[in-house]
């Protein structure tokens, strides 16, 4: 069974997580923002966010991103579009001048100001703080890695010496079970000559063994 990380983010995360940076994006706030609401949602860092956005996340809303571009310079222009116009006089030669030199001139629309929480001290050193975090859990996690492989490796190198031991000792077993065969035709055989000798035999046989461990009656006079 593949282990999950407690911490892996799943497709709803990334998709909060999506929705929220585009809200952010379209209204013109701050993607730092978006990572905080998001952080407080998931019970994550807003550095942990903001690390996911970018290498995961990102890529996989490019077109969105633009559409949401687009939609606050349009509201931004909606709402330079409502400022009053101001009177500019036209020049003109003639030294006197009337109330038809005078005409409306739409001023040009002065962008809108968007309203971000600024960037404080406090807020640079806890987004640092909480990169370094985790920074150091990514380190721990492939240290404990790096750990389970050569544990795994030691464990193959035990399994394949138990492997080889256990070969050894099955030969072993075998050639012994071949003895005691041999052995129990030797004992059978000399029960057999001693029965013999009961019967009343005329001269007792005599035996010898060969070189493969059988014995083997000799004639009579030899």
């Amino acid at each position: 069974m593949v282990k999950v990380r407690q911490d892996a983010w799943s497709h709803e995360d990334d998709l909060l997580l999506a929705e929220t940076v585009l809200r952010h994006i379209r209204e013109g706030s701050t993607q730092l923002n978006a990572f905080d609401e998001v952080g407080d949602k998931l019970n994550r860092t807003s550095a942990a966010c903001g690390f996911r956005w970018n290498a995961e996340v990102r890529t996989k809303y490019d077109n969105a991103i633009d559409l949401a571009k687009r939609q606050r310079k349009e509201k931004k222009r909606a709402l330079a579009g409502h400022s009053p116009r101001v009177m500019k006089p036209v020049a003109h030669i003639a030294a006197q001048t009337s109330e038809s030199d005078y005409q409306p001139v739409e001023q040009t629309p002065t962008p809108a100001v968007v309203e971000s929480t600024p960037i404080t001290m406090d807020t640079v050193i806890r987004f640092l703080k909480d990169v370094k975090k985790d920074y150091y859990a990514s380190n721990q996690s492939k240290a404990s890695l790096a750990q389970m492989e050569q544990e795994n490796t030691k464990l193959k190198e035990e399994v394949k010496e138990l492997n080889h031991q256990l070969k050894q000792t099955e030969n072993q077993l075998a050639t012994i079970q071949e003895d005691y065969q041999v052995f129990i035709q030797i004992m059978d055989r000399a029960r057999k000559m001693t029965v013999l000798e009961e019967t009343g035999a005329s001269a007792p046989p005599a035996f010898r063994m060969d070189k493969n461990g059988n014995l083997q009656q000799l004639a009579q006079g030899n």
